[in-house]
């Protein structure tokens, strides 16, 4: 299986789990990792480009940290240049027909804070339905995420850890 991760954190060099994670997955060959924001600093996508390695990859992974409930805005403009009409939708698009999409997310707060009653009202899984959505609409297969919670208050061995169970969990078959 072909995985292409797309790590997309506007601020990457102060991160330490979105970092240590691309560190990880990068001495894997069979993984390509590709840093959205460092790819297009200026956030034109090269949309043709996009579609190929997507076309050459059966697994593609979104990595990012949650941002404002959501994803960062890189990646919204991705899906929306990327994923057009008659490649990835509509009576001819079929291009992603098939393939799977995995989320890698890190998220500030703990685990507690996401669920009905928590001080987010809402848990991840929910949070996280636009992707699932998007999957439903191209015909792909979306696989459970992965999530590390309490971003803010982990040490470096627990961001250690995290970063080679993301790398088995991307390379798991479902």
């Amino acid at each position: 299986m072909k995985t292409m991760v797309l790590i997309v954190h506007p601020h990457m060099e102060n991160s330490a789990v979105n970092k240590a994670w691309a560190e990880e997955l990068k001495t894997h060959d069979d993984i390509t990792v590709r840093e959205l924001y460092k790819e297009y600093p200026n956030e034109e996508i090269d949309a043709e480009k996009e579609r190929q390695l997507c076309e050459q990859h059966d697994r593609i992974v979104f990595q990012f940290p949650l941002y404002w409930y959501s994803s960062p805005p890189l990646l919204k403009k991705w899906l929306d240049h990327v994923l057009i009409y008659g490649w990835a939708y509509g009576s001819e698009g079929n291009a992603l027909r098939g393939k799977e999409l995995m989320l890698a997310v890190s998220v500030g707060a703990e685990e507690d804070k996401y669920q009905a009653g928590g001080a987010n009202h809402f848990s991840l899984s929910e949070l996280l339905k636009p992707f699932q959505a998007t999957c439903n609409f191209t015909g792909m297969t979306y696989l459970p995420p992965f999530a590390f919670y309490g971003v803010m208050n982990t040490g470096a061995a627990d961001i250690a850890d995290s970063a080679k169970r993301l790398a088995g969990y991307i390379k798991k078959s479902f």
